[in-house]
């Protein structure tokens, strides 16, 4: 099990966690999205396409650009980062084995 925490919040739990180029992609069902602040940042990745991305509010913080999603990823990526978001940045991946 493995679960992303940022400022004393969990932000997302799952035992189907997949990780891509040192990235947790987790299942999009398993973040809570009530902590997930839409952001106007893009960027572009030459094998899995246009990513969007999310500000994460903490308790008591936020980290800007810290989730990130591929709502239509390129072929070679789909299997495995559709329908799932990532962390990076101030987020935490914890592992709870």
């Amino acid at each position: 099990m493995k679960r992303a925490v940022f400022d004393g919040v969990v932000l997302a739990e799952s035992d189907d966690v997949r990780v891509v180029e040192g990235m947790a992609y987790f299942p999009a069902a398993s973040v809570d999205q009530d902590r997930l602040v839409e952001s106007s940042t893009i960027s572009r990745c030459f094998w899995k396409g246009r990513a969007r991305y999310w500000h994460v509010q903490g308790e008591d913080d936020l980290a800007v650009d810290a989730a990130f999603a591929y709502p239509k990823p390129w072929p070679l990526a789909r299997r495995l980062v559709d329908g799932r978001i990532a962390f990076w940045r101030d987020v935490e991946i914890q592992s709870t084995d």
